[in-house]
């Protein structure tokens, strides 16, 4: 498990790390928009992320 956990986190930082990587402008331009949008807005974001990652898990384990 926690091999597997460890597995997930370097994927998910090499992922991370592929736009600011490649396109530093368009990533300071997200970050830009990103400090505009209200809390609301930025949770909603979240939480749409969280249950996306959280449906990708339930079919992956089918």
């Amino acid at each position: 498990m926690g091999n597997v956990l460890l597995t997930a986190i370097a994927l998910m930082l090499i992922l991370e790390g592929c736009v600011p990587l490649l396109a530093p402008a368009l990533w300071r331009e997200v970050f830009r928009r990103l400090t505009a949008l209200r809390d609301g807005q930025i949770r909603y974001i979240g939480l749409s992320a969280t249950l996306a990652g959280v449906a990708l898990l339930i079919l992956l384990s089918l």
